[in-house]
């Protein structure tokens, strides 16, 4: 099966890059194209929304679906950029601290799942599924959440919440609340 992966870089891209800690202003995307398991294309694009003044993440999202990838590797996607991957059936793949080349081997050897919402990735107000703006681009992908599994989410309302960079999942902090374990992987969870 034929695949195209985009991975945040952290410098120059390339295979032999770190994948980066964020998405929507990283330096470059190393986009790697898989048959099966084994990679036959690699090609380096620079990120033009890098210093974008606002909406970076929104505007990178809108160029890798235009360029056809079906999966996102980077540290943390933004709560605009990822209703747009969700909306399409890209995978969003959370992963730091890696070559993009071990990072493309996990995900392509099942070590690492997509996440429907994953790391940095808050609730963002306004972003239906489903609102038929798609123009059919999402056609013969993998159905927009096969795999997927759901991270609960809370609606932002100016109260404080927790959370945790393991595995994305947001949940709300109660007043006096300074610490919080995950429900999901038990991972120490972030004050925001």
């Amino acid at each position: 099966m034929y695949m195209k992966i985009a991975v945040a870089s952290s410098g120059q891209g390339g295979l032999d890059d770190t994948v980066s800690p964020v998405f929507g202003r990283c330096p470059a995307f190393t986009i790697v194209e898989v048959q099966g398991t084994e990679i036959v294309k690699t090609s380096v694009m620079e990120n033009p929304s890098m210093n974008a003044p606002g909406g970076a993440g929104i505007q990178i999202a809108n160029t890798l679906v235009r360029e056809g990838v079906n999966a996102v590797i980077a540290g943390n996607f933004g709560p605009n950029a990822t209703p747009i991957f969700v909306n399409e059936g890209v995978e969003l793949i959370p992963l730091q601290n890696i070559s993009v080349r071990d990072a493309v081997k996990k995900y392509l050897n099942k070590e690492i799942t997509a996440v429907q919402t994953p790391p940095g990735a808050g609730p963002a107000p306004g972003m239906g599924m489903g609102r038929g703006m798609g123009m059919g681009r999402g056609m013969g992908r993998r159905g927009g959440g096969g795999g997927m599994r759901q991270m609960p989410m809370y609606q932002q309302g100016g109260e404080p919440r927790f959370f945790c960079p393991s595995c994305g999942c947001t949940m709300p902090a109660k007043p006096g609340m300074e610490t919080m374990k995950c429900p999901n992987c038990a991972a120490e969870m972030q004050l925001e």
